[in-house]
């Protein structure tokens, strides 16, 4: 398997042919939610356009005018799926989403740097990565790095970078010696065609089909933010490579500057100033908790003396929690008054309390939990949970008033 995306990697535009058009599916996740889109995928004579693959996402780009949304492999061909048909035949023009491209080649180039100074620094070998969209991970076979270590390692690659070792491609045949002495996780069972071996001079010889840089100096910068507990007594080391650094240290003084404005004092006193608000914070809800305790009891012993106190209790308040609503359910007595209690936003979600007689409970609950769209359960004379939506309120009140006068 070799592209011409895996030939020249810096290659932006291309002319070739279309092979092959078929309708097509192409399962996607927006905003959260999982969709299908109809299309056609695509084969091509040759591409600029890398399948995903090791680890490294695909590429993205232009077939004439039509936007490619996804690149995959298949054996020695790659497919692009595309929204709309294409002759076959027909000559096109290729141009890549180079900024997508030079970032997976940093990513994916940083990856093999680290990997291999990280095996020969302190023996700890990857067994897998991940070139997120934002981070990359690499997994590493140790139960845990030191500090130390995580310092040392950063400093060596980012020597390497700055002493722009160069990075250089070989293609081998499968029953080539030389294969067997270089590092590799193993080919894909649908590999075909020539051995890709990524070479980082002096540093690092790896069987790859991905894109790279042509020399250390382009990554530009490695910062290694953090070395965390992975899984099966692994560790993830999380990095950032090239114009990511640089993305991330905009955002980071961009933080920064928000963050003077509103503790008014310098970064160097951020910590102190946000542990005192947390402090503030902690108390004035505990006085907040104490406050609302009392008020309930007080909100209670108003009906209980009222002289025209009725079978039916009701209050909604946007301030409180259970505990609230238990209070003044408790001290009015629900033997026989029927209680509609609700805290939230007054048309929003919440949290509501229906507390009385048993059988009126039991009767009641479920169609008060319907009309609020929530969910909840009860027993002994109480039923409780959350709403979906306030909105109905009146109407269980309604309701409930009208169940109330009848048992009276």
């Amino acid at each position: 398997m070799s592209f011409q995306c895996q030939r020249d990697c810096y290659m932006k535009e291309f002319v070739t042919s279309v092979v092959s058009c078929c309708p097509a599916e192409l399962k996607q996740e927006v905003n959260g939610k999982k969709e299908t889109l109809k299309g056609f995928n695509v084969k091509l004579q040759d591409t600029i356009l890398f399948p995903e693959g090791g680890g490294q996402p695909d590429d993205h780009g232009l077939i004439g005018d039509v936007p490619v949304l996804r690149v995959t492999r298949q054996g020695a061909e790659a497919v692009h799926f595309v929204c709309s048909p294409l002759e076959e035949g027909l000559e096109v023009q290729l141009k890549l989403d180079w900024d997508r491209r030079f970032d997976h080649m940093q990513q994916h180039s940083g990856q093999h740097l680290i990997t291999a100074l990280a095996e020969a620094m302190f023996g700890f070998k990857t067994t897998s990565w991940e070139l997120g969209r934002q981070r990359c991970s690499i997994e590493l076979d140790t139960t845990s790095m030191k500090p130390a270590q995580l310092q040392a390692l950063e400093e060596a690659v980012n020597e390497k970078i700055r002493a722009h070792v160069p990075v250089t491609l070989q293609l081998l045949s499968i029953d080539d010696p030389a294969v067997e002495k270089v590092r590799s996780r193993g080919l894909p069972d649908d590999h075909a065609g020539p051995i890709r071996i990524i070479d980082i001079q002096g540093v690092d010889a790896n069987m790859c089909c991905g894109t790279h840089v042509s020399n250390l100096s382009q990554l530009q910068v490695i910062k290694l933010l953090v070395a965390e507990k992975g899984k099966k007594n692994k560790t993830n080391l999380i990095f950032l490579a090239g114009n990511r650094v640089l993305k991330y240290a905009e955002k980071c003084y961009s933080t920064e500057r928000s963050m003077v404005s509103l503790l008014k004092t310098g970064p160097e006193e951020h910590v102190e100033a946000v542990d005192k608000i947390q402090k503030s914070v902690k108390i004035l809800q505990k006085s907040n908790l104490g406050l609302l305790r009392d008020m309930a009891v007080l909100i209670a012993q108003n009906f209980k003396s009222s002289p025209q106190r009725g079978p039916f209790f009701t209050l909604h308040k946007k301030e409180g929690d259970n505990e609230f609503m238990n209070i003044i359910a408790t001290e009015i007595g629900t033997e026989e008054t029927l209680v509609f209690l609700t805290v939230g936003e007054e048309k929003g979600p919440g949290l509501f309390l229906l507390a009385g007689p048993v059988d009126a409970v039991s009767a009641m609950g479920p169609r008060v939990l319907e009309m609020l769209q929530g969910k909840g359960a009860g027993k002994s004379g109480r039923f409780q949970g959350k709403a979906n939506s306030l909105a109905r309120r009146g109407d269980v009140e309604d309701l409930l008033r009208q169940h109330a006068s009848r048992e009276q």
